[in-house]
């Protein structure tokens, strides 16, 4: 019979038949029938029913069920499938599917009962076509990952003084190089912050001198590479015209992320984010004057007092300065050194401590 422990919840009649003869033998050898099914593993009350229904003939078992009153008529069945081959293109879902055979008075069915029409007719819907995933573009080579070399800005909004704040900041060292405070997000905006943070930088001369060549077009075979990379979003005032012509003439490529991923410009996000997190109150200053005068303040703490967690738990100015990494090396060799003076207490005390052991 191929059966091994346990009798199978359903089995062939054939099987229940070969179960019931062995049965019929081990009782009339002088078994009672209930050790008969503790031998044969087969649990008493199914015994009994079985023998009940082989006295009537009807040891197989009826097709799984039955016949429901309330099963669709085989008219809704075929109204079914030709709705799906009129209208699978458009709706695209059992569900949708069931309120289109109602509203055009087609058939009335449960989506369920739809579904398992199609699903029976072998009818699928056609999976909607995906877009393609974008791939971020790399930053150019020339572009080197050293401080005052990639600039990523970003406009944030304060909403209860009703400005528009733009922040330059430096991509590698993560300096906060400089803000303007607005109520517009045009391309002047974009150009006086720029302006402000190239001197601020001291960058604005050799920028001048560079638009004094002629040989500012950062896509020119030229042999001369562009003095910055400026990093942005595609906003409306980082695009345009003007924008795009003032960064030409200082010798400023641009870089744009892709449409709706802000996490190709994840770093000045962050920027925005931090600064309304960890300075709250600014979300609260209704007068533009004073939000000008604590970002001053916010901006000097964030880049000489807080420790950034993204450039080794050093300020910003540490790092644009160039001292990041020796302060780094410095945490290391003090935690090495740290190490070995614990080490030496502790074999020391060890040395020290009398042994309870000895008598």
């Amino acid at each position: 019979m191929g059966l091994s422990g346990q009798v199978p919840n359903r089995v062939d009649a054939a099987t229940k038949e070969a179960l019931l003869g062995l049965l019929d033998d081990a009782v009339q050898g002088g078994w009672s029938q209930r050790q008969a099914c503790r031998q044969l593993d087969l649990p008493e009350r199914r015994a009994n029913r079985w023998l009940r229904r082989r006295e009537a003939g009807r040891l197989a078992d009826a097709k799984p069920g039955g016949s429901p009153m309330h099963a669709i008529l085989e008219q809704e069945a075929e109204a079914i499938l030709a709705v799906f081959q009129e209208w699978a293109e458009v709706d695209r879902s059992h569900r949708k599917l069931a309120h289109r055979g109602s509203y055009l008075g087609r058939f009335w069915c449960s989506p369920s009962t739809v579904r398992r029409v199609l699903l029976l007719g072998d009818k699928h819907f056609r999976p909607r076509p995906q877009p393609g995933k974008s791939v971020k573009s790399p930053f150019p080579d020339w572009a080197a990952l050293v401080p005052n070399s990639i600039w990523i800005y970003d406009s944030t909004h304060f909403t209860a003084c009703s400005m528009t704040v733009l922040i330059i900041e430096d991509l590698i060292s993560r300096k906060w190089l400089t803000h303007l405070v607005s109520v517009e997000e045009t391309h002047t905006q974009v150009q006086n912050a720029f302006t402000a943070a190239l001197e601020a930088e001291g960058l604005l001369e050799n920028a001048l001198q560079r638009a004094g060549t002629g040989q500012v077009d950062p896509g020119a075979e030229d042999g001369l590479n562009p003095i910055l990379l400026a990093v942005s979003d595609n906003g409306s005032q980082m695009i345009s015209r003007d924008t795009r012509t003032f960064m030409t003439l200082l010798a400023i490529a641009q870089h744009f992320g892709r449409p709706s991923t802000p996490t190709d410009q994840a770093w000045i996000e962050s920027l925005n984010g931090t600064i309304k997190t960890e300075w709250p109150y600014l979300l609260a200053i209704t007068d533009p004057a004073v939000l000008r005068a604590e970002l001053d303040v916010v901006q000097h703490a964030y880049n000489s007092v807080r420790l950034h967690q993204g450039i080794g738990y050093v300020t910003p100015n540490d790092e644009h300065e160039g001292r990041g990494e020796a302060i780094r090396q410095a945490r290391r060799d003090g935690m090495a050194k740290a190490r070995l003076h614990r080490l030496a207490r502790h074999r020391a005390e060890r040395e020290n401590q009398p042994n309870p052991r000895t008598p």
